[in-house]
């Protein structure tokens, strides 16, 4: 007499075929067994597949599936990843920093609760190092290399801070390029948010072929790729090395910083990052500091009493601090 297969067996006998660049299309249909399903053998590996369907039917977002499903197979080529006192040894013995310890052991505990079991997780303190901010002349560089469709999604994230998962989901019909607005739709929990785009990037969108209703015709993995590539290029003829330390996400912490320190209002910058958290903003404090009252923090200041008086203090590198009445408050650093 045939015996059904249990639940736990039949996950790991088939799993979800999907692409890491294009998650939605590949999980088009309903239930496990899509067009583009296929039987793989009782292994891990199909469990991790669907471990990672299992997410998407719970209405987490792409980005953080697949990040878990990296860090998953990852470990599964280091340990037998089903057994939770080899996936500590695995922890306890890499060269990983904290954060990533930290960041694997949340992941594999959603994993172990889907096979139903328990582990004590390891406790490891979360590092937040102080990102890399480059010049603004060091991001231009990198815009100025580019082809024109590269060219302008970086350009996007300059001026607006978007997450490069943010950026690739941009519609035309986000773009208000009349009142020079955009409207972001957030990801990974954030606030959506509408923000002002320049008349530079507005020119530079205007030049974009409209082939569908996205703004931004990429594939991520693809566009990784293209970065790495346009870096390693730019900072060869450049003779800069800083350059391949920038990655889509340092251009929103470079936005960040520098609205930090121009209006050194923290709540104005969650507003543009989209955080839900002001915890997660704060961070900009400390590299404003870092970058820019370690050295002279002493300042020339002017008034300016008309407009013509402020466009020549503008000119001259000056930065605006308040409005006092009918007058203008203006510093630079000596």
């Amino acid at each position: 007499m045939r015996r059904e297969p249990a639940d736990n067996e039949r996950r790991n006998s088939q799993s979800v075929s999907f692409g890491s660049n294009n998650l939605r299309e590949n999980w088009a249909g309903s239930g496990e067994h899509t067009q583009n399903s296929v039987n793989l053998p009782n292994s891990n590996l199909g469990t991790i597949l669907n471990y990672a369907f299992d997410m998407k039917k719970n209405g987490r977002a792409d980005e953080t599936i697949q990040t878990a499903l990296n860090r998953l197979k990852h470990l599964n080529k280091l340990c037998n990843i089903n057994e939770p006192e080899q996936v500590k040894a695995v922890l306890a013995t890499s060269e990983w920093m904290n954060s990533t310890k930290h960041n694997v052991a949340l992941i594999y505990t959603g994993y172990i609760k889907y096979l139903n079991k328990t582990w004590t997780s390891p406790k490891y303190t979360k590092e937040i190092p102080l990102p890399f901010i480059p010049t603004e002349m060091e991001i231009d560089s990198l815009i100025s290399a580019s082809k024109q469709k590269t060219a302008t999604l970086l350009q996007y994230i300059k001026e607006t801070a978007a997450r490069i998962g943010e950026a690739i989901q941009l519609e035309w019909t986000h773009l208000d390029l009349e009142r020079k607005i955009v409207y972001i739709k957030a990801e990974k929990g954030s606030n959506s948010r509408n923000l002002p785009i320049s008349p530079k990037l507005i020119a530079m969108l205007n030049n974009t072929p409209k082939i569908n209703n996205k703004v931004f015709q990429y594939n991520r993995h693809a566009l990784t790729n293209t970065l790495w590539e346009l870096r390693r290029r730019t900072a060869k003829k450049l003779n800069n090395p800083r350059l391949n330390k920038i990655h889509f996400h340092t251009l929103r912490h470079w936005k960040a910083t520098m609205e930090y320190h121009a209006t050194k209002d923290i709540i104005h910058v969650q507003h543009m990052l989209g955080h839900r958290s002001i915890e997660n903003t704060m961070i900009y404090i400390n590299l404003d500091q870092a970058l820019f009252l370690e050295g002279n923090d002493q300042f020339t200041g002017k008034v300016a009493h008309d407009e013509k008086e402020e466009l020549e203090l503008i000119e001259a590198g000056f930065e605006h601090i308040n409005n006092r009445g009918n007058t203008a408050l203006y510093r630079k650093r000596k």
